[in-house]
């Protein structure tokens, strides 16, 4: 059964850079598309990133060029690389697991992780 862990959250200032990490805990499956969303204080849970059990990466465009989303599949853990961090880049960041990838996240979402707090002050 998948279980979702995310770490690496905390705050930092602006321009500054954080590594989130999320672990299947729960299962040895590496088969499933595996993302990121964001929930910023009073908005809506946003996709920002997906990766393919293939290495097959996608970027909502707020991000490209500034994240990067891995996948080690030896531990069942996808790591998201935030670089050149932005106040606007604040929220819960959670990882899910998808029937498939979009630029939006992954979509039709399995499984979601418990969320860790982002921070990025100016």
């Amino acid at each position: 059964q998948v279980q979702l862990v995310e770490a690496g959250g905390g705050e930092v200032q602006n321009g500054g850079s954080l590594r989130l990490s999320c672990t299947d805990v729960g299962s040895t499956a590496n088969c499933y598309p595996r993302g990121w969303f964001r929930q910023a204080p009073g908005g809506d849970r946003l996709g920002v990133s997906c990766i393919t059990s293939d290495g097959v990466t996608y970027y909502q465009d707020s991000v490209k060029g500034r994240f990067i989303i891995s996948r080690d599949n030896a531990t069942n853990t996808i790591y998201l690389q935030m670089n050149r961090l932005k106040p606007e880049d604040t929220g819960l960041y959670y990882c899910a697991t998808g029937e498939r990838c979009s630029t939006w996240g992954p979509i039709a979402v399995r499984n979601w992780g418990r969320g860790v707090q982002v921070t990025v002050s100016s």
